[in-house]
């Protein structure tokens, strides 16, 4: 039997047996869903022989930990032909997880693909929404959102208790325990991860919650209601900080579980980080240090002194942006009511001394209070500087081998009782900030990378023939740096015409894509220039927009040969979705859907647009690089360092650079900002009504003004935009000369061969 006839065996094994869909017919859903069983059927091969291999070999393992994450040819092409269907239609089936909030879950799904390609020894966590983000519509007022499901394995046999609320008791043994409360269980589910042309498959295990009792609600957490989990109320916070927690107790429990089996009957807990690496991504699972402190002394019986040292060479961090919104932060009331043990836990800087250089991190006269340093919390401006030297004195008086018992507790409860203005807040990153000083062999730049499996071999076969062809073999898939061998052909006819082409029929899948999908008819000979972030004001979605709408004004007062002199014609195409409660960013998607917006941007979406984009317009896109797209923007993220791989003439840079934004942010408040007459027009142009009665004074108006709170120009678009016009004529210029955008092209992708997650996690595993 040939292997094609073995795979339409299995498929229709799957398809005959499954009580998913009724016996009779094949059609195209229930052929994927035959399929995709009949794959996963390999993969749990694949899968129960990689951690069988681990299990009895016993090696140190990575945990990636992240709220967010993201997740077919030759025989089984021949066997769905010989049942009837394309192999294209059915994976047109697939519903897309949609999970995640952007790049960060895109990013935490190319990790794991690297950790299985490269075969290190790895498992993920996150969590499993019933839904993912939301799926959005587009009306005539903008976006709206509604929910999107996607996929389930259950693991019911896998589940941990998670405790809320509560309070903390002193033993008469002087131990702490955390009583009472509220408690749900959180239940695994699993997701095979396969490496490419390898047989490990590593995990993926999501936690879903189940809820004893009656009276404690969690829909709205396993629902995926963001809505109320990313809005500002005490509700949505509360739920944010619940699901965060859960991530993080859950998948330590779990972790601890596999290490106690795997040791057998002799634990030895000072071992743990010798096979035990958990990795945060971003700030929002850093209550695991708080957490695996709690387990190893209040379920375990460690002391303080043995469970911080565990802690601190167990755990590492990853952060992406040191954007303040990004950062997480909890005030200081609702950690205490919801996790009243963690913040005993969190008090760890007491017992360990502290140099005055540090304190200065956090301590400045008349700003901050002790109370930041010892508790990793932000408060209100008392007595700073006598209580940082009181701080320095208790770090050095304290017994370290015990856990802290605080001084002047009855006082921290009464400055509760009315919460003090402003707020006190629980800073998430400042511990590792702290740490970093304290361990700095611990905290290292690493460059993130995307996985040129799927974000070049599977979405844009076209261009992979090609790079293939002319690198002499597909080993650039696998190593990245043999991208780099196209500059010597950049200026190749050959090469240069074959990539037109492989570019042309991207742009005319799209074509037909935003023809259904938009009811647009755009023209495959125009630039197609493209953004397709999360929509957020430091994305610079308004310059863009704004930029159109001037370039759309000049046009409207030219004659036909004027803007065809003056003008390249361009589709211009904006995806992503916005905060439900984000309200300024969904004013901006309300003003873009004037031009072409792809409604429901997810990873499916990209896979079209990415390989069919001509002109980039980010504050940083590796996949778009990879896919011979040019970028035009400003010095900012991994901005820097893709101009330096693919060279300066092959990048559009405009704007302000690092090193003024302060002085330019100063300038505005002191009211010595005088706005371009470019800016000024294209303001006024916008609120004339020219896009109908949708008042944007608001949206505006954020661009005005020197101080206050949703105004003066934070992110800079009066002061960039005459620099951003005048770059875009230079892009103009280019992309009218072919030959010259072509080898643009080329050297973009022959650049990006840093930009490959592969060599992200060598180098960030090697410094585990």
């Amino acid at each position: 039997m040939s292997t094609s006839d073995a795979v339409a065996l299995r498929i229709t094994h799957h398809a005959e047996f499954t009580p998913s869909f009724s016996p009779e017919g094949f059609d195209l859903p229930k052929a994927y869903f035959a399929t995709a069983q009949s794959i996963r059927d390999s993969l749990i091969i694949n899968w129960n022989a990689t951690y069988d291999m681990y299990e009895r070999s016993n090696v140190k393992q990575a945990y990636y930990l992240s709220m967010e994450f993201l997740q077919l040819s030759g025989a089984y092409g021949d066997a769905l032909s010989k049942l009837g269907h394309k192999l294209e239609d059915v994976v047109s089936q697939e519903p897309d997880a949609a999970l995640g909030n952007g790049g960060l879950g895109r990013l935490a799904s190319c990790f794991l693909d690297s950790l299985a390609t490269l075969n290190y020894p790895a498992w993920g966590y996150g969590l499993r929404y019933k839904y993912g983000l939301f799926k959005q519509l587009i009306t005539k007022e903008g976006q709206e959102e509604i929910a999107e499901n996607w996929l389930e394995i259950v693991r019911n046999d896998i589940s941990y208790p998670v405790k809320f609320y509560g309070k903390v008791v002193t033993g008469s043994d002087g131990k702490r325990r955390w009583i009472g409360g509220e408690d749900i269980v959180a239940v695994a589910s699993d997701v095979p991860i396969p490496g490419y042309k390898t047989k490990t498959t590593i995990n993926l295990r999501l936690w879903s919650t189940k809820v004893p009792s009656a009276d404690f609600d969690l829909s709205a957490f396993n629902s995926g209601e963001h809505t109320k989990a990313w809005d500002d109320s005490l509700e949505g916070k509360t739920l944010r900080l619940k699901q965060q927690y859960t991530l993080c107790s859950a998948s330590l429990q779990d972790i601890i579980t596999r290490f106690e089996k795997r040791s057998g009957e002799n634990v030895l807990w000072k071992e743990f980080p010798e096979k035990v690496a958990v990795q945060m991504n971003d700030t929002h699972p850093t209550l695991c240090i708080p957490e695996l402190m709690r387990i190893l002394m209040d379920l375990k019986g460690i002391s303080w002194k043995e469970a911080w040292d565990i802690t601190q060479r167990t755990v590492a961090y990853t952060n992406h942006t040191v954007l303040p919104e990004a950062l997480e932060k909890w005030s200081l009331e609702l950690m205490q009511k919801l996790l009243p043990r963690h913040l005993n836990a969190m008090r760890i800087l007491e017992n360990v001394e502290l140099p005055s250089s540090i304190i200065d991190l956090f301590m400045k006269p008349k700003e901050v209070s002790a109370i930041d340093t010892c508790e990793v919390l932000e408060v209100s401006n008392k007595d700073s500087v006598a209580a940082a030297d009181e701080f320095v004195g208790k770090s050095k008086e304290k017994e370290v081998d015990q856990e802290p018992v605080q001084k002047g507790e009855q006082k921290e409860e009464a400055d509760l009782q009315p919460a003090p203005v402003p707020q006190k807040m629980v800073r998430m990153a400042n511990l590792c900030v702290v740490g970093g000083h304290l361990w700095p062999e611990k905290f290292q730049n690493k460059t993130n990378g995307v996985t040129p499996r799927r974000w070049i071999y599977y979405c844009n076969p076209e261009l992979s023939k090609i790079i293939t062809k002319w690198t002499r073999g597909d080993d650039w898939v696998l190593n990245t740096e043999k991208l780099s061998e196209l500059r010597k052909f950049a200026d190749n006819e050959d090469l240069q015409s074959e990539w037109r082409a492989a570019k042309r029929i991207n742009k005319m899948k799209v074509v037909s894509f935003l023809q259904e999908k938009t009811g647009y008819r755009v023209s495959p000979d125009a630039m197609f220039d493209i953004q397709v972030k999360r929509i957020h004001e430091y994305k610079r979605q308004l310059l863009n927009i704004l930029g159109i709408v001037y370039r759309y004004k000049k046009m409207k007062e030219m004659n036909a040969f004027e803007r065809k002199e003056k003008f390249t014609p361009r589709v211009c195409i904006f995806g992503g979705k916005a905060f439900a409660t984000y309200a300024q960013a969904k004013r901006i998607v309300k003003l873009i859907t004037d031009v072409v917006f792809v409604p429901d941007y997810n990873v499916s979406v990209a896979e079209l647009l990415i390989p069919a984009s001509e002109l980039s317009q980010h504050i940083s896109n590796m996949k778009f690089s990879m896919n011979g797209c040019i970028l035009i923007g400003t010095l900012d993220g991994a901005n820097v360092e893709i101009r330096e791989e693919v060279g300066e003439d092959n990048f559009f840079l405009f704007g302000a650079q690092a090193h003024e934004i302060s002085g330019l942010r100063k300038e505005r408040a002191e009211g010595k900002f005088v706005p371009d007459p470019l800016f000024e027009e294209v303001k006024e142009y916008v609120r004339s009504g020219v896009f109908g009665p949708y008042d944007y004074d608001e949206l505006m108006g954020s661009l005005e003004g020197n101080e206050g709170f949703g105004r003066a120009d934070y992110f800079l678009v009066g002061k960039d935009f005459p620099s951003y016009i005048e770059c875009q004529e230079k892009v103009d210029e280019a992309y009218r000369d072919q030959k010259r955008w072509t080898r643009m092209s080329i050297l973009n992708s022959a650049g990006s061969y840093k930009f490959s997650s592969d060599r992200t996690i060598h180098e960030s595993l090697y410094a585990v």
